[in-house]
């Protein structure tokens, strides 16, 4: 039997719930590039209808087999009725339950004003994403302002830290995850002696150091901090804005938390998913799988993020009736209008 999906992990696309003229649908909110919904054509704001011919009303989610073709029929934003075959490629590898879309995407809004997209960090340390989100910084030039679109990143693993790492320059204590028999535990200065996480390796044999080096933490379940990789001063210091929506969770919701605990960004969209768990899965048979908690994540300064949506400090929810009517990205919109305000306010 082929492993099914949600959309966010077959897809690389989130949905919400709203009425429509046909009825209470999904619309899609967030796709990501390269993935299999936006090489189909579908884009935010478009309604689904059905899936192989099965109608879908919430609250129903429809699910997809990975490594096969599926018909999916919506409502396009120029309200033409579309059909279109999904090609849902198998995930790499047994343990891997997502397609990966195109990780990074950087281009310039304007004179010394860049925008950097992140979809998830795939894998444990994070290798491969860190690499190309410090390269995609690269390539942006000569920028004084920064945009990261963190709407729809599901999480992912410690690649999260390279963000973190480009909103300070020196090494700042991020936080740390304890197993359930701790997580109840007065910390106090405890904290102040476990060990430090600290660099991404730039190459996969770095790994192996990194085994070493925090194996007796392992083998002792000590917490181990992360912590920013001082990476150095940036021009766009004090000058970002985090965009978030209800799908931003996870290793994402660390990053948002991070910059909120030390005042380097401005927040801007939605209230965040305040999923954060440390976690494994099992099968439970018919393509599923169960998502077990194993520890709780805790910021430097002591929060709990799950169940704790974070709330922006300029809340703006997707409008996907003006998406479908305007093609307009209100919430893009504000984050290049509060960074126009930042630099008006300083330059004055």
């Amino acid at each position: 039997m082929a492993r099914r999906a949600s959309s966010r992990a077959a897809l690389s696309a989130n949905y919400l719930a709203d009425e429509t003229a046909y009825g209470r649908r999904w619309i899609f909110q967030d796709v990501h590039g390269g993935g299999a919904a936006a090489t189909a054509g579908i884009e935010p704001g478009n309604i689904i209808l059905r899936v192989e011919c099965k109608e879908i009303v919430p609250p129903e989610h429809p699910v997809f087999p990975m490594g096969k073709q599926t018909t999916v029929e919506f409502v396009a934003n120029d309200d033409r009725q579309v059909t279109v075959a999904v090609d849902v490629a198998r995930p790499k590898g047994k343990k891997l339950h997502f397609i990966e879309p195109t990780l990074v995407e950087a281009k310039r809004l304007g004179e010394c004003l860049g925008y950097l997209k992140i979809s998830m960090f795939p894998g444990t340390v994070g290798v491969v994403v860190a690499n190309r989100i410090s390269d995609a910084v690269a390539q942006l030039g000569h920028i004084d302002r920064l945009i990261i679109d963190l709407r729809g990143n599901t999480g992912g693993g410690v690649g999260a830290l390279r963000v973190m790492s480009l909103l300070t320059p020196g090494r700042v204590p991020v936080g740390f995850a304890l197993d359930r028999r701790r997580s109840k535990a007065a910390l106090g200065t405890e904290k102040l002696s476990f060990p430090r996480f600290s660099r991404i390796p730039r190459t996969p044999r770095g790994l192996w150091v990194l085994g070493l080096r925090y194996a007796p933490a392992m083998i002792s379940k000590k917490p181990v901090v992360l912590e920013t990789e001082a990476l150095g001063p940036m021009p766009f210091h004090g000058r970002v804005t985090l965009l978030v929506d209800r799908h931003t969770a996870s290793a994402a919701e660390m990053i948002v938390a991070f910059a909120r605990e030390n005042n380097l960004a401005t927040i801007v969209g939605e209230r965040t998913a305040g999923r954060l768990l440390s976690a494994t899965s099992v099968k439970v048979g018919k393509g599923f799988r169960l998502a077990l908690p194993t520890g709780a994540y805790y910021t430097w300064g002591g929060s709990v993020l799950e169940g704790t949506p974070i709330v922006p400090d300029r809340v703006i929810d997707f409008d996907w009736r003006d998406r479908r009517l305007r093609g307009k990205d209100r919430q893009l919109d504000c984050a290049i209008d509060s960074l126009r305000d930042t630099a008006t306010a300083r330059a004055s």
